[in-house]
C-alpha cells in the first residue's frame, strides 16, 4: 500500500500559512499590499486588541466581481502574473497567490467587495466557504479577519503581548505609508487613531505624521541616479539618530524591503558624523527595472536580491556622503518656553524652518545632479565634490574657556561652545588618516631606540607584519627572544607622544582582523592615536592656542564631530540668548 499521499488543500494552506502568516502584522501586510495593488487611494486599517480580535482593512480600490471574489481564496490564484516570463517583470507588491488562502485557513474571514455595481460577500472559516451572497455596491474591498489562529493553537500560543503585536503592525504601516505617500492611510486600534496621513504625495508630510515635526525639520532631501538606478528620499541630520537600525527604511519600486548590505552602506555613510552605536533615520526609495531585482526568494517578499548590488551601494554612499559634506552641522541649542515660563533645552539644526507652513508647503529646491568620478566603497576613496571646507565652519572669535574644557567663541550670529578635546581629536584624526593613507619615506631616527617585549604569540604575529610596519615608516628589527627594537618612526607622530603612539600602532597591527581591510585599519588606528594625543579636559589654553585650534578645525573635512561621532561645537544664536534673558520683543531693551 502506498505511503505517500497528496495533502488536501486545507491542510496544505495551513502549512503555507506558517510561512506567510506569522503574526497579526503578517495579515495586515498582505491585506494592505492587496489594497495597494488594487489602485486604492485610501486605505483604513482598524484593529481590536492589536489585531488579535479583529483586523479590518477597507480600501477604495477597483474591487472584484463575484467570480473573482470566490476564486481569490484558492491557493496560487492571482491576477498579477500569468506565465513564467512575468516573474522577471513584477510590478505589483503581491503575485504569489498564497496570502488569502493562508489567512482564510487559520481564521474567520468576511470579504465584501464591489466594482461599483452589485457587491459580493464571501465568508470563509478555516478554509471552508460558509456563505456567499450579494451585498452593498460600495466600490472597493473590505476584509474582516477574526479568530486568527483559532485552529492552530500552537501558533496562537506564541503570539507576543498586545503591545508587541501592535508595535509590529504600526512599524509596518509606517513603512508602507512612507513608500506610498500618495495614499491616505489610517491606522486605528480600539477606536484610537495611531496614524493618519493625508495622501498628498508629499513624503516630508508623511515623515512628519510618523516621526513628528521636530524630526521632519531635520531631514535632508536626496536625489541621484546612474544608468540603472534612480534614488530619492530623505536622510536625517546626524544629530537625529536612534538606538536601532529599524529606522533605516529602504524601498524598491514602492516595496518595503530588507537588505543588510544596503543598511550597512547607509549607516557607514554617516561614519564619524555620529556614534557607531547609533543609527540615522533614512527613507530611500530605489527605482529600477524589475528585471534587475529578484523579489521571489521568500514568501514575505521583503528579502530581495539585486543583480547589480555594488553599483547601487556606490551610488547610495556617494550621494549621502556628498550631501552631508555640504551641510553646516552645528546644533543650535533652542530654548522654547513652556506654560510655566521655564526654558526647555532642545537641539535644532542651524538652518531649519521655523513654522509648519514653511516646512511642509514650501517647495524644496531641486538638487542639481553632480558629476562624480568613479569610486569604490572605501571611505578614503569617496570622491567628493570640490568643497571649501573652511566655509563649512563660520569665522569664530575665542573669548574664554569654561572649566578648562569648553572654548567660548562669538561672531555676529551668536555664541559658540567648542569642546577642545573633541576638536583636537578631529584635527589629529584627519591628519593621521591622511598620513596613513598616503605614506611617505620621511623618518625620524630615535636617539635611544625603543625596545618592546611581547608574548610569544604576539611576537610571532608581529614578525609576519614587519614589511607592513616598514611600509608605514618604521625601522624595526628582532632584538633577542620575543622582543623587537624600533630605531626610527614616521615623521608625523605627535611630539611628546611618540612612545605611546608606537605601542598603540604595534598593538593594532597584532590584533588586526583576519579579513584585513587597509582603509578600515587606517581609520580605526587614526581614531585611536588621535584620542591619546589630544588636549585633555581641564587644560587651560591661551587665546592664541584657541585661535590655532579653531583654524585647524576649520580646515577639516568634517569639523562638526570627533572621530567617534560626538559633537565638537554647539551654538546659542543671538535670538536664543535674548529669549533666555527675556530681552526678545522688548523695544526698551534694544
Amino acid at each position: 500500500m502506498s505511503k505517500i499521499k497528496i495533502m488536501d488543500e486545507i491542510l496544505a494552506n495551513k502549512i503555507a500559512a506558517g510561512e506567510v502568516v506569522e503574526r497579526c502584522a503578517s495579515v495586515v501586510k498582505e491585506l494592505v499590499e492587496n489594497s495597494i495593488d488594487a489602485k486604492s487611494s485610501e486605505i483604513k486599517i482598524e484593529l481590536k486588541e492589536a489585531g488579535t480580535s479583529l483586523i479590518k482593512v477597507t480600501d477604495n480600490g477597483i474591487g472584484m466581481d463575484k467570480e473573482d471574489a470566490i476564486l481569490s481564496f484558492n491557493r496560487h490564484a492571482t491576477s498579477k502574473i500569468k506565465d513564467e516570463s512575468d516573474l522577471y517583470n513584477i510590478n505589483t507588491l503581491g503575485f504569489r497567490g498564497e496570502a488569502l488562502a493562508s489567512i482564510a485557513s487559520v481564521s474567520n474571514v468576511i470579504l465584501k467587495t464591489s466594482q461599483g455595481d452589485v457587491g459580493t460577500l464571501v465568508n470563509i472559516k478555516g478554509g471552508k466557504i460558509v456563505k456567499v451572497e450579494n451585498t452593498e455596491a460600495r466600490k472597493g474591498t473590505i476584509f474582516e479577519v477574526t479568530e486568527l489562529f483559532y485552529n492552530t493553537p500552537a501558533r496562537l500560543k506564541h503570539l507576543k503581548s498586545l503591545y508587541t503585536e501592535l508595535s509590529s503592525i504600526t512599524d509596518y504601516v509606517n513603512k508602507i505609508a512612507l513608500s506610498h505617500p500618495e495614499i491616505r492611510f489610517t491606522l486605528i486600534n480600539n477606536g484610537n487613531t495611531i496614524l493618519k496621513t493625508d495622501g498628498t504625495n508629499n513624503l516630508l508630510k508623511t515623515i512628519s505624521s510618523i516621526y513628528g515635526m521636530d524630526v521632519a525639520r531635520k531631514m535632508l532631501e536626496i536625489n541621484n541616479e546612474d544608468d540603472d538606478y534612480i534614488i530619492n528620499g530623505y536622510i536625517s541630520l546626524p544629530e537625529v539618530n536612534r538606538a536601532g537600525r529599524n529606522h533605516i527604511i529602504t524601498l524598491v519600486n514602492g516595496r518595503v524591503v530588507r537588505n543588510q548590505e544596503l543598511n550597512k552602506t547607509i549607516n557607514d555613510s554617516y561614519h564619524s558624523y555620529k556614534p557607531d552605536n547609533r543609527y540615522p533615520i533614512v527613507i530611500i526609495n530605489i527605482e529600477l527595472d524589475p528585471s534587475l531585482v529578484d523579489v521571489n526568494i521568500h514568501p514575505t517578499k521583503m528579502d530581495i536580491k539585486f543583480s547589480k548590488l555594488e553599483e547601487l551601494l556606490i551610488l547610495i554612499k556617494k550621494t549621502i556622503v556628498n550631501k552631508l559634506n555640504k551641510q553646516t552641522l552645528i546644533p543650535i541649542i533652542e530654548q522654547p518656553i513652556n506654560d510655566f515660563n521655564e526654558p526647555i533645552v532642545e537641539e535644532k539644526a542651524i538652518e531649519h524652518k521655523e513654522t509648519k507652513e514653511e516646512l511642509i508647503e514650501e517647495k524644496l529646491p531641486k538638487i542639481e545632479k553632480p558629476k562624480y568620478e568613479e569610486i569604490t566603497l572605501d571611505f578614503n576613496e569617496i570622491k567628493e565634490e570640490e568643497t571649501k571646507y573652511e566655509e563649512r565652519l563660520p569665522l569664530l572669535y575665542p573669548v574664554g574657556l569654561v572649566h578648562g574644557t569648553y572654548i567660548i567663541c562669538q561672531n555676529e550670529i551668536g555664541m559658540y561652545l567648542i569642546d577642545q578635546h573633541a576638536a583636537k581629536e578631529r584635527v589629529n584624526y584627519e591628519l593621521f588618516l591622511e598620513k596613513l593613507s598616503n605614506p611617505v619615506k620621511d623618518k625620524i631616527p630615535l636617539l635611544l631606540p625603543l625596545t618592546i617585549e611581547l608574548s610569544n604569540n604576539e611576537y610571532i604575529i608581529l614578525k609576519e607584519n614587519f614589511d607592513f610596519l616598514n611600509s608605514m615608516g618604521f625601522d624595526i628589527e628582532e632584538f633577542g627572544i620575543n622582543s623587537i627594537i624600533i630605531k626610527s618612526h614616521p615623521i608625523w607622530l605627535t611630539k611628546g607622544f611618540e612612545d605611546l603612539q608606537i605601542k598603540k600602532i604595534i598593538e593594532a597591527v597584532i590584533h588586526k582582523e583576519k579579513n584585513f581591510d587597509l582603509a578600515k585599519f587606517n581609520d580605526h588606528l587614526s581614531a585611536t592615536l588621535a584620542c591619546k594625543a589630544s588636549i585633555k579636559a581641564n587644560t587651560n589654553l591661551s587665546i592664541n592656542e584657541m585661535e590655532e585650534l579653531i583654524n585647524d578645525l576649520r580646515k577639516c573635512h568634517n569639523p562638526f564631530n570627533c572621530p567617534h561621532g560626538r559633537p565638537t561645537i554647539i551654538t546659542f544664536t543671538k535670538y536664543e540668548l535674548e529669549k533666555m534673558f527675556k530681552r526678545s520683543g522688548f523695544e526698551s531693551l534694544k
